[in-house]
């Protein structure tokens, strides 16, 4: 009997379960939705950068992993901007992942260029475009989060309505929708109530929340409340009322939104229809397309078409947003 295979065979199962097993726990540690939910919450007031009258009770939010590119970003101007979109998108990403997607994108794009000997225009517009998309997505995300986010909140306020008439005080009310509610309204809400547990004043949690989630209806909210504190009321009365005046607005935009469905898949077509027909023929017959980025007419022509088509999708925008 050959020991030694049967030994080879042996130590490769144990590395394959000893690698099973670190996976595991590297993402048992890193990426589990314990860890995910934790590091949110920890990592939402320094997002904000609005906390006053409050000590230091949460966990910086870190840029990188890496300290030496943390202290770069930081000298970055507007950053902790870009923290916040990542905040308000939902994503569990940094900084420093978002601009290293997007240099390699832009890497990838370069070297796909060179070797198929693009033109320089052709490469300059591929490199934005792919350097461009992170951006694009982390935008989407964003959109898509707050958009379900508003379409919860009439729910939501009529939840702590309900809660203030049972006899809770509102900090319990905002507590019993973070623990009972959904998400992603639910784990905004839950931070607003730790930050009032934690000692921070009502007014200045609910002004994080309104920063944290820059919506107009929450905008709505956080204004009738902190206006109530103030004059005094039936808050429990208002709420049901502003809940109402939110449904009927969110209802009103989706029928907008449907009617001006058309004028947007319009707007796409015309957008994109250019430059996937120049893609096509690009690749079919490189050479046919050629004069126009070598001669000095064909250049401006592009020029020319680029900037009319910038202003036509400016239009054609703002025609197609109508505000609600």
């Amino acid at each position: 009997m050959d020991y030694s295979f049967s030994l080879l065979l042996i130590l490769g199962f144990v590395a394959v379960v000893l690698l099973i097993e670190g996976l595991f726990v590297y993402w048992n540690d890193t990426r589990s939705p314990e860890v995910r939910r934790v590091a949110q919450r920890l990592r939402a007031i320094s997002a904000e950068g609005q906390t006053e009258g409050a000590a230091k009770l949460f966990k910086e939010r870190v840029l990188s992993n890496t300290p030496a590119l943390q202290r770069v970003l930081l000298m970055l101007p507007r950053v902790h901007h870009l923290d916040r979109l990542l905040m308000q998108a939902g994503s569990a990403s940094t900084v420093s992942h978002l601009l290293a997607a997007s240099s390699m994108l832009v890497l990838v794009g370069l070297v796909a260029g060179l070797v198929l000997h693009w033109p320089i225009v052709m490469i300059f517009l591929v490199v934005v475009l792919l350097a461009l998309l992170p951006w694009f997505r982390l935008a989407w995300l964003r959109s898509k989060r707050l958009h379900k986010i508003e379409a919860q909140l009439p729910d939501a306020m009529g939840l702590i309505a309900r809660a203030l008439r049972a006899g809770h005080a509102f900090p319990s009310a905002l507590s019993m929708l973070g623990a009972e509610g959904q998400e992603p309204i639910a784990g905004e809400f839950k931070i607003t109530s730790d930050e009032i547990s934690y000692g921070i004043a009502v007014d200045t949690a609910l002004n994080n929340l309104a920063t944290r989630v820059p919506s107009p209806d929450v905008r709505y909210f956080v204004m009738a409340v902190i206006i109530q504190r103030e004059t005094g009321g039936n808050l429990a009365e208002l709420l049901d009322k502003l809940a109402e005046l939110v449904r009927e607005r969110f209802k009103l935009f989706a029928k907008v939104r449907v009617l001006a469905a058309e004028g947007k898949l319009s707007a796409w077509i015309l957008t994109g229809l250019p430059f996937c027909v120049a893609g096509a023929v690009q690749i079919l017959n490189p050479k046919y397309l050629s004069v126009l980025f070598t001669d000095a007419v064909g250049i401006s022509l592009v020029i020319g078409a680029l900037i009319m088509m910038v202003i036509g999708i400016f239009a054609m925008w703002r025609i197609i947003d109508i505000r609600i």
